[in-house]
């Protein structure tokens, strides 16, 4: 019997160091708002006139918790995860479709040498590198604030199932990776799949980041891919900046952008190129977008930030009546710091639209996060509360 408590105790310190060396955390944050939105239509098309609504998906960030836990392996090497739930506030759903961890879902090995690679549903390239320094991701700016129907993913609308992912170490500020969506159809190793690459660098004042996103069947690959989505019923048909390319075999964008700080000012600019080719109901052509967006932050108090934006969209006329539109948003913002974990803001977006959409009909403002405007014209004002913990 001493000899039994002389080798558990012996052991007692060994699985204290192990028990120490990994950890799990939950975290979460819940964004909630009121908010009034003009010229909504109704989901029949009618117009319905003026909106108002709480709304807790596109505030300065949707709600969310998660867990996400890391264990040393010895040798430089730790074992890593990450599960993530977007939620509505208001009536309980499960957010991205229905999904019990749709924001993100991985796992995989980290190196302190090589990097990291995770395997799950993830977010691309585009999101890591470039989509943090658009307007909509900053501390001023919300979902609404994203491009037009977020058409280039800067403001992580959509994310990657099935994917392998790669992310470089910090080498003086330069950071690269990549990413590889296995489309899992037999006998076609291309249909369905995406991949995307990209870089980010930081020194000082300075922030860049530049990426590229290509997904093959987009409608079902990309935009399709929460458990609610259907060909018929996804992020491209939602919108009539995108519903008429849904039919479109590839999609690609480009993208890059910058901050720069200028004492209590943080000035930004970020440009994306987004392609849809092979469009079947347009005799297999393509539709071209370039998004161009320039913002300014400024702190007034270390409590206190500020933020104003312009974003210009332009689509390619892909026939005589398709395509050709343009939209003009205007973004601003206010974020007040009450404590390390609570702070209180106000947003608006301002939208007008011309020229003939993705459908050939006449363009209407579509501010990102809400239904349609019944015109050209759109606004959407939002005071919120965001709570982290």
């Amino acid at each position: 019997m001493k000899r039994m408590l002389i080798v558990f105790a012996a052991a007692m310190p060994i699985a204290t160091l192990a028990n120490a060396q990994g950890s799990v955390t939950l975290y979460g944050l819940i964004d909630e708002g009121f908010e009034a939105i003009s010229n909504a239509t109704t989901s029949g098309g009618a117009p319905g006139g003026r909106q108002f609504r709480l709304d807790a998906t596109s505030g300065l960030n949707s709600s969310r918790w998660g867990l996400k836990g890391r264990e040393d392996l010895g040798g430089g090497l730790a074992a890593l995860f990450q599960l993530e739930n977007g939620f509505e506030l208001n009536n309980g759903r499960l957010g991205q479709g229905g999904a019990l961890f749709g924001r993100q879902a991985f796992v995989g090995i980290e190196s302190k040498q090589l990097g990291t690679v995770t395997l799950g549903r993830q977010y691309d390239s585009v999101i890591d590198y470039v989509g943090k320094l658009e307007f909509g991701d900053s501390n001023v700016g919300t979902g609404h604030s994203a491009h037009p129907a977020d058409l280039d993913n800067f403001n992580n609308s959509r994310r990657t199932n099935n994917a392998v992912k790669y992310t470089s170490n910090d080498y003086g500020g330069l950071t690269f990776g990549g990413m590889y969506s296995l489309g899992g159809v037999a006998g076609s190793v291309a249909r369905n799949q995406i991949f995307s690459l990209g870089s980010g660098y930081r020194s000082g004042p300075i922030t860049l980041g530049v990426a590229y996103l290509q997904a093959r069947n987009p409608a079902t690959s990309l935009f399709g891919s929460n458990p609610s989505d259907t060909p018929t019923s996804n992020g491209l048909t939602g919108t009539p900046v995108l519903s008429g390319y849904a039919g479109a075999s590839a999609y690609n964008v480009i993208g890059a952008g910058a901050l720069y700080t200028l004492g209590d000012a943080i000035i930004g600019a970020n440009y994306s190129n987004v392609r849809f080719s092979g469009i079947p109901a347009l005799g297999k052509t393509s539709a071209v977008f370039n998004d161009f967006e320039a913002n300014l932050q400024y702190h007034f108090s270390p409590r206190l930030l500020g933020g104003i934006a312009y974003n210009y969209l332009h689509s390619s006329h892909v026939s005589n009546s398709v395509g050709g539109a343009n939209y003009s948003q205007l973004s601003a913002g206010m974020d007040y710091t009450v404590s390390r974990r609570t702070d209180l803001y106000a947003a608006l977006q301002y939208q007008t639209a011309n020229g003939h959409d993705s459908t050939g009909a006449v363009a209407v403002a579509s501010i990102a996060g809400v239904s349609p405007s019944s015109n050209r014209q759109q606004t959407v004002g939002r005071v919120g509360l965001r709570h982290r913990f």
